[in-house]
């Protein structure tokens, strides 16, 4: 199979951005930095090896790169060379102002929050894709699946939910449920996510804490055996893997998130899991999602992530499955069918 003339890679982190405000380096060009202080760390970037094994130039940028100048779309580009090292674990080349349209693929790897900002780089990737550029995931697809809400769609699959922003609700859904998990729709790592329970004195003021009825949060019921693990399972071109990472929560903490210090066991998938998959496939494939992460808790999809999916290099490591390649392959496989290859 031929390879992929030139695949850009676009992935940005939150906590990056939202520490170094965009702040340039001082020198970068052609030389070894680690840390460097936009780019994804080490974990974060084994999708790109996955690429660059397979022969594919790799090319890096962030949002305030893009721009759109007299109807094109372009980026200050870097073509950038990956190791799988936990030290000096890429090399940077120098910028270089590239039309979107000139590159094969385009990853767009963006953690939440989702806000303007992410729809207006949305807006530029498609007019890449109106061009023949492939992008993972697509930009259209990204405006219509939110990570949290698009679970509403599955009620069959998921725990009880409620999506309001009316506190007497939500009140009574806590009532009714006697326990439940409450959380922002635009949050991401177990950030803003409370476990209220009925009759808590604590209950106003954590509805307080999200807005006080002018946020619109989800609620569902508590699962109890999350202490078990919220497993992350991620799928390729809607094709569940052999392995998933459950994340256990650490004792006396419910949120499982290895950003809230979880701790990762990997596990294989089970039947009902394996279904879960199954079921959800189709309306994956249908938005032309490619690269998807369920978040499981005991038999119950509790989120779809289509943003940033991580824990890649966590499965690889204990398992030998290699999701990372499966998703490259996959990419050409796409670019082969439209005659890009």
């Amino acid at each position: 199979m031929k390879k992929v003339k030139n695949y850009l890679r676009c992935l940005i982190t939150l906590s990056v951005l939202s520490s170094f405000h965009d702040k340039e380096p001082s020198h970068c060009s052609g030389e070894n930095h680690a840390p460097f202080p936009l780019f994804p760390p080490f974990h974060r970037h084994f999708d790109g090896c996955a690429a660059q094994a397979r022969g594919h130039r790799l090319f890096y940028f962030q949002q305030g790169d893009l721009f759109v100048s007299d109807g094109r779309a372009w980026a200050a580009a870097r073509q950038i060379e990956v190791s799988d090292k936990e030290q000096d674990y890429f090399r940077l080349y120098p910028e270089k102002t590239t039309p979107l349209e000139s590159f094969d693929c385009i990853l767009m790897r963006k953690d939440p929050p989702f806000d303007m900002e992410y729809i207006y780089t949305t807006y530029m990737l498609e007019m890449a894709e109106q061009q023949g550029v492939l992008v993972v995931n697509p930009p259209a697809a990204l405006r219509q699946v939110n990570e949290k809400f698009f679970i509403a769609h599955f009620p069959e699959l998921t725990p009880k939910t409620l999506i309001t922003r009316d506190l007497a609700r939500i009140r009574e859904f806590v009532r009714k449920e006697k326990e439940a998990v409450v959380k922002p729709l635009d949050g991401m790592g177990g950030m803003g996510i409370f476990r209220l329970a009925d009759g808590d004195s604590n209950t106003n003021a954590i509805l307080e804490t999200l807005g006080n009825g002018r946020q619109t949060l989800m609620v569902q019921g508590y699962l109890k055996n999350v202490t078990r693990g919220d497993k992350r399972i991620l799928l390729v071109d809607g094709q569940a893997p052999q392995y998933g990472l459950a994340r256990i929560p650490q004792q006396g903490e419910f949120r499982a998130n290895l950003a809230a210090g979880g701790k990762g066991v990997v596990e294989p998938l089970s039947e009902q899991e394996k279904a879960l998959c199954a079921a959800i496939r189709p309306k994956i494939e249908q938005l032309g999602l490619l690269f998807v992460g369920l978040d499981v808790i005991d038999g119950h999809i509790t989120e779809i992530n289509v943003t940033s999916p991580t824990c890649i290099r966590e499965i690889a490591a204990a398992t030998g499955e290699n999701i990372a390649e499966r998703l490259i392959i996959a990419i050409e496989e796409k670019l082969e069918t439209s005659n890009k290859l």
